[in-house]
């Protein structure tokens, strides 16, 4: 308990009491308080009790943190803990909120929604007018206003008639009146007998106010029921046909409880299978490698230019199903992978005239990396984006349709949610995987007032995407949290799953509840720390994902297995030659007419194909498809297209012959221009796209009758970053921000507080010093946060005296609390004539 002389009077002097501990609790917890710094802690209290930080704090307390905050509400101001014990644990008691009250008091302290001591509790005025009852903003409680509240507006003889009415003695005055009516709605024994001759309807009536709303409606000439109960001011009216159950009456029927049920514990996470450490980090091992190679196919297909960009930016619809078809996804899943893409600047719109998107230079710099670095880069990104890909396809505030890639995919509290979901998978027995509806029930218990009730539970379907996302991404598998996914995370090393459950060898199909207590989440990571984590998350994938391979098996078929991933070199020279028929564990690369020919434009000589597949084959080269190579590269250039428009020259006339009677080449108009040569005004492309539709193998050629050489050009955007993250309100305070911003509300509440010192003589001049005396004294009183008296030469030449308390000194210049101006300013040290210590009064 508080005594007397030390129960502050404000929250100001609240604070003014605290330690620079206590303090940096509040500024970590509140940071917009410290947006700006403020003057003094004064200010900082000020601050503290406005509407918009109060709203702020209020949602992020946790659900038995917030119970609390509301019993306070309902509360007498200012309220002893024991009567606060009392509205959260009722008449008979509950051991688990008696176990629990005094962490949801430390709580509301520690974030200055709470002043006073013990015997004294009283809430901010802020928070107490947004969570105490009023016909317009019911209680969560569900109480009403006070007796006195109701009955203010009551003429004097009516008291008179309820108070004779309910048993009690009259008084002189209404005053008195009221008081003794609230003592008797109050006393357990008093109240249980006026209660024990109400009629059995009136009781009913009770029953249905009694646990909120508490407001009903009556006629003008009321049933007997209610009026026995009007009568005795067990309902008061308070507006025409409105009748209200006092605060009082309430709680006494409630038992003394302000809550129908309080939640002092958060709910379980129901764990519903136990799986080995190695199989689930083997398992996500398996999607991070099939992640890669998702993200690794889409900038592929991109590689040339992707799709166009909308006007108002994003991907088309049909764009987004071509890119579906392309991944063998749901549009969804794609929408997804675009996303984290994007959102690990890998991909990017080029803005040319005719914008694309298309991939960025880091997407070369990320290729060049070893999988399990180019994994944990992609992690990262989606664990820190506010992008949201999950809201794809839902409407914005003005009803347009919200497109990947586009404008209003933010979601400022994704990153939070994301990192909170992976903590308490984190917190789990290791291999544990919890249900999806526990976790959304622990996290609607941390957030109460983020639940179904603010925006359409955006943080519930948040918690549903990052579940889902993270396993695709592997970072979880088979719903436990892996190690490298939990090294992503900064986490602890993890409880083996016997220490936690008590017995080991759990199955997919049993539940094992696991109840917490309500330790602090894991802290979001720094940048520094968040590098540091990639690295560790990397080593420990690394091992874990299969090895590249140098071969493929050669089929008489046509056809090449990749019995798993290639090496990049030989991956992309097959990607040229062949066709991807089929993906899974194994690939089914296909050898076409037009794949060779692909490999032959590209500048492949057929020796170079035979050399490539002879090296790179476990199997002997097929036959056919040797013969499949030689054949196109025999016909391959035996036809030449050039510019006539366009032209077609062969040594073979009987060839050209052939084609002019050829009725597919009715579209391209061909004409003779010699034996040798045939002329038409399609351009060049066409006329190689319609010859190699009806099975010739042309070869375009220069002016200068050479062979070109055809090859797809990569394109690219100019350097583009990757998207910055929205914040949630203002970043948490560093812990150098912390004790800088703390010495400054310390040094200005000192010079606000303190008598005022005098200069050392009101009449002489102030001694000079030399810069380094000035310096050496400016740093020292910093340090000590002493005041000092300084001679000052402002910029017109104009010299004066001030009295100053400085706070920070460096880079020339000194920043501190003005007396004389009773402000924080900064001036520069060569403008110091002189300084020197204050003199006490």
């Amino acid at each position: 308990m508080s005594s007397p002389a030390t129960t502050p009077r404000s929250l100001a002097e609240a604070l003014r009491a605290r330690d620079d501990a206590s303090l940096a609790a509040l500024l970590r917890a509140r940071p917009d308080l410290i947006t700006p710094v403020p003057t003094d802690l004064t200010q900082l209290a000020t601050r503290a009790g406005t509407r918009a930080s109060v709203v702020r704090a209020l949602e992020r307390l946790d659900r038995f943190a917030l119970q609390t905050a509301q019993a306070l509400a309902v509360a007498p101001d200012p309220a002893g803990y024991d009567v606060l014990l009392g509205l959260m644990s009722g008449d008979e008691g509950d051991p688990a909120v008696e176990a629990a009250l005094p962490r949801a008091v430390a709580t509301l302290r520690e974030q200055a929604l709470v002043w006073g001591g013990d015997d004294r509790l009283r809430l901010v005025r802020t928070a107490r007018e947004l969570l105490a009852p009023s016909p317009q903003h019911p209680s969560p409680t569900g109480l009403g206003p006070t007796v006195q509240e109701a009955a203010a507006g009551m003429s004097p003889g009516r008291i008179q008639e309820i108070v004779a009415a309910a048993g009690l003695p009259s008084t002189h005055d209404s005053v008195s009146a009221i008081a003794a009516l609230t003592a008797l709605f109050g006393d357990r024994e008093r109240m249980a007998a006026l209660l024990a001759g109400a009629p059995a309807e009136s009781r009913e009536v009770l029953d249905r106010l009694v646990w909120g709303p508490p407001y009903g409606q009556v006629t003008a000439h009321p049933a007997p029921r209610l009026r026995w109960l009007l009568d005795r001011g067990l309902l008061l009216p308070t507006a025409p046909g409105t009748v209200v159950l006092p605060r009082e009456v309430a709680l006494r029927l409630r038992g003394g409880r302000a809550h129908r049920s309080t939640e002092p514990l958060p709910p379980a996470l129901e764990v519903t299978g136990t799986h080995r450490p190695q199989v689930v980090d083997a398992t996500a091992a398996g999607q991070a490698y099939t992640a890669l190679a998702t993200v690794e196919e889409l900038l592929k297909d991109w590689d040339e230019g992707g799709p166009a960009v909308l006007r108002a930016g994003g991907l088309s619809v049909r764009d987004l199903k071509r890119t579906a078809v392309a991944l063998d996804v749901s549009e969804p899943v794609a929408a997804f992978w675009v996303e984290l893409a994007y959102a690990a600047g890998l991909l990017a719109s080029d803005g040319e005239a005719d914008e694309r998107y298309a991939a960025t230079p880091a997407h070369d710099e990320w290729l060049e990396l070893p999988p399990a670095e180019r994994w944990a880069q992609l992690a990262q990104a989606w664990l820190t984006a506010t992008r949201t890909a999950g809201v794809v396809g839902g409407r914005d505030a003005k009803d347009r349709t919200l497109s990947a890639l586009g404008p209003g995919l933010d979601r400022s509290a994704a990153p939070e949610v994301r990192h909170r979901v992976l903590s308490l998978l984190a917190g789990l027995p290791q291999g544990a995987s919890p249900s999806a509806d526990s976790v959304l029930a622990r996290l609607r218990w941390e957030r109460p007032l983020r639940g179904p009730q603010q925006d359409d539970d955006l943080r519930g379907r948040l918690a549903t995407w990052a579940l889902s996302e993270a396993e695709m991404l592997g970072v979880t598998g088979r719903g436990a949290l892996s190690e490298h996914g939990r090294a992503l995370l900064g986490a602890p090393a993890p409880r083996p799953a016997d220490e936690a459950s008590g017995a080991g060898g759990q199955g997919p199909g049993d539940k094992l509840p696991v109840h917490h207590h309500v330790p602090l989440p894991l802290e979001p990571l720094t940048p520094a720390e968040q590098a540091t984590a990639s690295a560790a998350a990397a080593r420990l994938l690394a091992p874990l994902l299969p090895e590249p391979l140098d071969h493929v098996l050669l089929q008489a078929d046509l056809t090449a297995v990749a019995p798993g991933p290639l090496r990049r070199p030989l991956a992309d020279m097959l990607g040229v030659l062949a066709d991807v028929e089929s993906k899974g564990g194994a690939t089914v690369y296909r050898f076409t007419p037009g794949s060779v020919r692909r490999a032959l434009d590209a500048g492949r000589a057929a020796s170079d194909l035979h050399a490539f597949l002879a090296a790179h084959s476990r199997t002997p080269v097929p036959q056919p498809l040797t013969y499949l190579i030689d054949d196109v590269a025999r016909r391959h250039g035996h036809l030449r297209v050039g510019a006539a428009s366009a032209y077609v020259r062969c040594d073979d006339d009987a060839l050209l012959n052939e084609i002019m009677a050829d009725k597919r080449t009715a579209g391209l108009r061909l004409r003779r221009l010699a034996p040798t040569v045939l002329a038409t005004q399609a351009d060049p492309a066409t006329l190689l796209d319609g010859l190699r539709a009806m099975g010739y193998a042309p070869a375009a050629e220069s002016a200068e009758g050479d062979v070109l050489i055809t090859r797809a050009d990569a394109h690219r955007t100019p350097p583009r970053s990757a998207p910055e993250p929205v914040p949630d309100g203002p970043p948490t305070p560093d812990a150098t921000l912390l004790a800088a911003a703390i010495r400054a509300i310390r040094a200005g509440d000192r010079a606000s507080t303190t008598p005022r010192k005098q200069p050392p003589s009101t009449s002489g001049d102030l001694p000079r010093t030399s810069s380094a005396e000035t310096l050496a004294t400016m740093q020292a009183a910093a340090l000590t946060g002493e005041a000092v008296w300084i001679g000052y030469v402002n910029a017109e030449g104009s010299a004066s005296q001030r009295v100053i308390a400085p706070i920070r000194v460096e880079g020339g210049f000194v920043t501190a609390y003005d007396h004389t101006a009773d402000e924080v300013r900064t001036y520069p040290l060569h403008r110091v004539t002189g300084v020197a210590e204050l003199a006490e009064d």
